[in-house]
């Protein structure tokens, strides 16, 4: 019955120029009985804290002692309802300005409950998940018609209520020399000591930076031999990495999936191992390890071939290193925002992933230099939107802050600190060392990950 009644909504008792009411009333009514939604677990109008104007709904299910609509506290998910002629397609004004409400809203002082963030306006829906401060695609902007609802609607349903633990970023440029490896074990060991559980992997076969800047000597099956046979299982090939440190008066750690340093670079030939895998397996032997991490980081390799691509695929979103003096990092990381990654994105079919804003990372910038590299930004996003063959903004993925009424053309900067380098050699991710280097990558998952 909720199944056709859902239909129904569309087919018998929506307007087509249904208000922002009317969808409320005869779609959302039924959307929400069809996601398992009670009428008391259902607020309207929920005051999320993040100005005047409320979310439309708040969704959450009861508890013995917790009747949602009488406390109004802990809401899962928010919905945002449009008109059913306000365009949600994806790229048009009414979505972007959608997306942006619902992320405000998400991110609210009444919201830090929240996992899950819909926008419908009954011709197109789309679910975002929230993790932190993150909130990425779990679906792309969907259609919707009688005749697809309800698949769409318990696609919705599967991914509310099998929701993964873990957030997979892969930190990646195309250009080497840019940090990727710094910056996955020093994040790593930076949300290890806010006791968060965090995997890395080491996906860099031709450089097995990771691996050895850890100074880790896995032991058999390896990863290599995990990717290509299936009756390994992946959690054999995860080293632990623990360490107790008398300034910090506890044992910290984060688990590693190394690289062999002994192991033949043949057996990681990229033509070789096309013929064996293809770039969805990295994030098929990753899923089941899903729910077991708060955050699963992988290292990436500098260039666009099956290891990095397959590291994009896996992962939710995708951290960007640059140099404020290495102009090829900024151009690197363009072509990847503009080209690269959206090749992954349209294989996926899912939304994902997200694209963060770059960083400057390890160097000290002087005003001059800094004018130099934002000149030289301001002419890359100049020449994205100018591209003929491919009109892009990349303003948003460097200058996040920036609107038309505040020209906020602030870049997130690591500072460079001389033991983040030296900590290579004693086999010590930085963080674990120094108080300041500590300060450091909590600011820099405060401005990317943590609320």
């Amino acid at each position: 019955m909720k199944n056709q009644a859902l239909v129904d909504a569309l087919v018998k008792n929506l307007p087509e120029d249904a208000n922002e009411a009317q969808v409320s009333e005869i779609f959302a009514s039924e959307l929400f009985n069809f996601l398992g939604f009670e009428v008391n677990e259902r607020v309207p109008n929920f005051n999320t804290r993040s100005g005047t104007d409320p979310v439309d709904h708040a969704l959450r299910h009861n508890t013995e002692n917790d009747i949602f609509n009488q406390t109004k506290t802990n809401p899962d998910i928010l919905v945002e309802l449009k008109k059913r002629n306000l365009n949600l397609a994806p790229g048009s004004k009414g979505y972007k300005d959608t997306f942006k409400q619902i992320k405000r809203y998400l991110l609210a002082e009444n919201c830090k409950t929240v996992k899950w963030g819909i926008i419908t306006n009954a011709n197109h829906i789309q679910l975002f998940r929230k993790h932190g401060k993150v909130i990425h695609p779990a679906t792309v902007c969907l259609e919707i018609n009688p005749e697809n609802i309800i698949k769409i609607a318990t696609l919705v349903k599967e991914k509310i209520y099998r929701p993964q633990k873990a957030l997979t970023v892969a930190v990646y440029n195309k250009k080497g020399g840019v940090g990727k490896t710094t910056t996955t074990v020093n994040t790593a060991a930076t949300l290890s000591l806010l006791n968060k559980k965090v995997l890395i992997v080491d996906f860099d076969p031709d450089q097995r930076d990771l691996t050895n800047s850890l100074a880790i000597k896995p032991s058999q099956p390896s990863f290599n031999q995990c990717l290509v046979n299936e009756s390994i299982n992946i959690r054999d090939v995860i080293y632990p990495y623990k360490r107790k440190f008398k300034n910090l008066q506890k044992e910290f750690g984060f688990d590693v999936i190394p690289i062999p340093l002994d192991e033949p670079l043949e057996v990681w030939h990229e033509d070789k191992l096309r013929q064996e895998i293809d770039v969805t397996k990295l994030s098929e032997i990753l899923e089941p390890l899903k729910n077991n991490y708060d955050y699963i980081l992988i290292d990436s390799s500098p260039n666009w071939r099956i290891f990095s691509q397959s590291a994009i695929y896996a992962a939710d979103v995708v951290l960007i290193p640059t140099k404020h003096n290495n102009f090829f990092s900024l151009e690197n990381a363009a072509a990847a925002i503009k080209k690269y990654i959206p090749e992954v994105q349209r294989k996926r079919k899912d939304g994902g992933p997200l694209i963060l804003p770059i960083f400057f990372n390890g160097e000290k910038a002087t005003e001059a230099q800094m004018k130099d590299a934002k000149s030289h930004i301001n002419q890359l996003i100049k020449d994205a939107k100018q591209d003929q063959n491919n009109k892009f903004d990349l303003l948003p993925y460097f200058y996040p802050r920036y609107t038309a009424a505040n020209k906020n053309m602030k870049i997130f900067e690591l500072p460079n600190y001389a033991s983040i380098g030296k900590s290579a050699f004693s086999n010590v991710p930085a963080v674990y060392k120094d108080k300041m280097v500590r300060e450091y990558y909590k600011s820099l998952v405060k401005e990317y990950f943590l609320l």
